[in-house]
């Protein structure tokens, strides 16, 4: 799967961020823990570099633990700290102003004995559409300061946005980068839900959810759908799931549209356990 989109409003994103960068202390780099380097847009790294960052890995509720704590690893060996959160619920949110201040404290400091008093730290949040910059910077504001929803570049304008009395946050739209060079790391979006289903076929992603799946998380899969044998046939497998969650039409033909969007759902949803869709070593591998 071949995926390259990017739309007009997403170039004038890059520009607007570049523009604003200069007027914050922090970023706050979103990433989805499930799958932290396909959600990073490479353009960003470019973009962003030389400025203070916390990378926020978000729905560590939904990712395995393991690899949560192989990603943080991941991170704090190439000098970067990262964070797990969840937007959605708040969890680990209410530490990020202490750990944004904290980052700049030497640079604070500096301004300080020069005479110059900065009461509040500024950030920016950046990441990928989907990713949920809106949801976390409605959590952190106590108020639905942010707008959320599916589509990219959902957020209409750069806002600042107060967080007490010690933040204040630039919300940002999300940006995706002219083209997947990897089509792993498209589909690996689209089983996330990073990209709608009206962008790719659907299945054709859960055919790759079901071969990733089968080698890395067996026992959910079998556990899920009730499979006592593990075929080794992804597209049997896909059929399987389809019969014993109703998707059949008449003649006991298995929908394989309606097949894949049930696998897709369990899968985002969490209802097939705690998957991560992409480990450190992965990308160790894929740089040989």
């Amino acid at each position: 799967m071949s995926i390259q989109w990017f739309p007009g409003h997403m170039a004038k994103a890059r520009r607007q961020v570049e523009e604003r960068l200069k007027q914050v202390d922090v970023v706050m780099e979103l990433l989805d823990a499930r799958l932290p380097l396909s959600s990073r847009n490479p353009m960003m790294q470019e973009i962003l570099s030389g400025k203070p960052r916390l990378v926020l890995l978000n729905k560590y509720d939904l990712a395995d633990a393991n690899a949560n704590r192989l990603w943080l690893e991941y991170f704090e060996t190439r000098g970067v700290q990262a964070v797990l959160i969840d937007a959605r619920t708040g969890k680990g949110v209410q530490q990020l102003p202490r750990l944004a201040a904290e980052l700049i404290g030497d640079r604070q400091k500096h301004l300080q004995n020069k005479g110059i008093q900065k009461k509040t730290v500024r950030s920016m949040v950046v990441g990928i559409p989907n990713v949920g910059k809106s949801s976390l910077i409605n959590r952190l504001a106590g108020r639905s300061a942010a707008k959320t929803g599916d589509r990219p570049g959902v957020t209409k304008a750069q806002q600042w946005i107060k967080v007490g009395r010690k933040m204040q946050l630039l919300d940002t739209p999300g940006i995706l980068w002219p083209k997947f060079d990897d089509p792993v790391i498209g589909q690996r979006l689209a089983a996330s839900g990073a990209i709608k289903a009206d962008i790719f076929p659907v299945e054709e992603v859960a055919l790759f959810a079901v071969s990733y799946l089968r080698e890395r998380y067996p026992n959910e899969l079998k556990e899920r759908y009730q499979l006592d044998v593990l075929s080794e046939d992804s597209v049997h497998v896909l059929e399987e799931i389809g019969k014993r969650r109703g998707c059949v039409a008449s003649g006991g033909v298995v929908d394989w549209e309606r097949a894949a969007d049930a696998l897709l759902r369990d899968l985002q949803s969490g209802k097939l356990g705690r998957v991560t869709l992409e480990f450190p070593e992965d990308w160790t591998e894929r740089a040989k």
